[in-house]
């Protein structure tokens, strides 16, 4: 399961009812991690060169714990760092189904629920997805009108 901020809970709620055993991960982002160190740090506080990468992975950790809490069962707990859609589809190289949550525009149907590292995740993970909603699904008359082309309709 890909553990990241915000939809996180719908993914645990949809892992919990799954036989097997479960793999909780995290990917910290390398830019995020890149942005927030150096001689100006988070918000041009200066600081030591690692104190951003040591928030990210505390971060990670509570994020992970929380998690864990709310699966009520064991899990492997795993953080990589890098880029986030590479990372989870490298993965998922030894497993049979990835959980994710929709991370983009969740107010109606369509491509665009599907942020930039899902929509890469999606189309090139190795294994079965099953894809959430983190909220209540929307409604039908939200789905996109078929192209203007499409004459058949």
């Amino acid at each position: 399961m890909w553990v990241t901020e915000g939809t996180w809970p719908a993914c645990v709620d949809a892992v919990r009812a799954l036989p097997g055993d479960v793999t909780l991960l995290h990917v910290v982002d390398v830019a995020t991690a890149a942005a927030l160190s150096g001689p100006v740090g988070l918000l041009g506080r200066s600081g030591p060169a690692d104190q951003g990468e040591f928030l990210l992975a505390e971060a990670a950790i509570e994020l992970l714990d929380a998690a864990a809490a709310r699966l009520g069962r064991g899990a492997v707990r795993q953080t990589r760092q890098g880029r986030p859609e590479r990372e989870v589809v490298a993965a998922c190289a030894d497993v049979d189904l990835l959980v994710l949550a929709r991370d983009g525009d969740r107010s109606r149907l369509g491509p665009r629920s599907l942020g930039h590292h899902a929509r890469f995740v999606v189309d090139h993970a190795p294994c079965q997805i099953l894809l959430v909603w983190p909220e209540s699904t929307p409604a039908l008359r939200t789905l996109p009108p078929p192209p203007h082309h499409d004459q058949t309709r």
